[in-house]
């Protein structure tokens, strides 16, 4: 017989921004203590000297974690031009220097090379795995990889200021799987100059915004009391960028024991879109609509009344 996971069914999104020197796993593990939750994952790693948006997903929200790591993000950060790490960000070894320096107009050309649909290297310390292990664990051991690009679509890079000639600081917006320190390591390159990240933070993810998330020193002071549930948003929103279409009474039952039903949709959707199926506002099913029904690929459990 299974073992019951211990803790409340507590679900929906809470959003921290979280702090440096943290890695994000023990953001999640923080977070699913102070709402005793039986079940906590997030959306996208954040490095652990990084900042900002960190969306963590408790119970039935965590099955909406696919539609987050996928929506597109943004991110501020700060390179050092004229060394590189070994890690690609100031926790590393320098292991290249340049007295060069670009200037902002060389800076500002260089960077249209990274727009649109690129390929990308991942950093040799990430969590990319190499025949079954991370990539990161082999190169603390001191093994030099060759790790294949991934393809990345960048909306948006740009050079927002200019604090001395050592240092530059960027914004961008991506799509999944971006790697920001290979685009510090990269434009460095481009540039002739080196570079690595000095600090990075994320701006927002998905419908979700830094300056409306909760710091891990709240979470801490509100830890199992019901002023920390009005923090909690519905797991709805992280399906913001599916469409939606609405439920009948006669159709719940079957979406929920995975069978396809009749949904209604408002507007005109393609034969075999994405879509969540909501009744009463709460979301049922997602799953692919075709002919009027709704073919179920995920299923919610029913919300019951959540405190703490």
């Amino acid at each position: 017989m299974a073992r019951r996971r211990k803790g409340q069914d507590i679900s929906g999104w809470l959003i921290v921004d979280k702090p440096a020197g943290l890695t994000s796993t023990a953001v999640v593990n923080k977070v699913r203590w102070a709402f005793d939750a039986k079940k906590a994952g997030h959306a996208g790693t954040l490095d652990p000297e990084a900042t900002g948006v960190l969306a963590i997903a408790l119970g039935e929200a965590t099955k909406t974690v696919p539609y987050i790591t996928d929506a597109m993000k943004a991110y501020s950060f700060t390179v050092r031009l004229g060394q590189a790490t070994n890690t690609d960000d100031a926790e590393g070894e320098v292991i290249a220097t340049s007295d060069s320096r670009p200037d902002d107009a060389q800076i500002k050309d260089a960077l249209s090379v990274f727009l649109g649909d690129i390929m990308q290297v991942p950093p040799q310390f990430s969590a990319v795995k190499v025949d079954g292990e991370r990539a990161y664990k082999r190169a603390r051991d001191g093994e030099d990889m060759t790790l294949a690009a991934r393809p990345l679509w960048i909306e948006e890079l740009l050079l927002i200021d200019r604090p001395d000639p050592d240092h530059a600081i960027f914004e961008m917006t991506c799509g999944k799987g971006g790697y920001v320190r290979s685009i510090a390591r990269d434009l460095g390159q481009a540039l002739g100059c080196y570079g690595h990240v000095v600090s990075l933070r994320r701006i927002w993810s998905g419908p979700f915004d830094a300056q409306d998330g909760i710091t891990l020193e709240q979470v801490d002071a509100l830890a199992k009391t019901p002023e920390l549930m009005t923090w909690l948003q519905p797991l709805e929103v992280g399906l913001s960028d599916l469409s939606t279409v609405t439920c009948p009474e006669d159709s719940v039952a079957k979406l929920r024991n995975g069978n396809p039903a009749p949904v209604i949709s408002a507007t005109a959707l393609d034969y075999g879109a994405e879509a969540w199926a909501a009744h009463n506002g709460q979301a049922i099913a997602v799953g692919r609509y075709m002919g009027g029904n709704l073919h179920p690929s995920r299923v919610f459990v029913p919300a019951a009344d959540q405190d703490l």
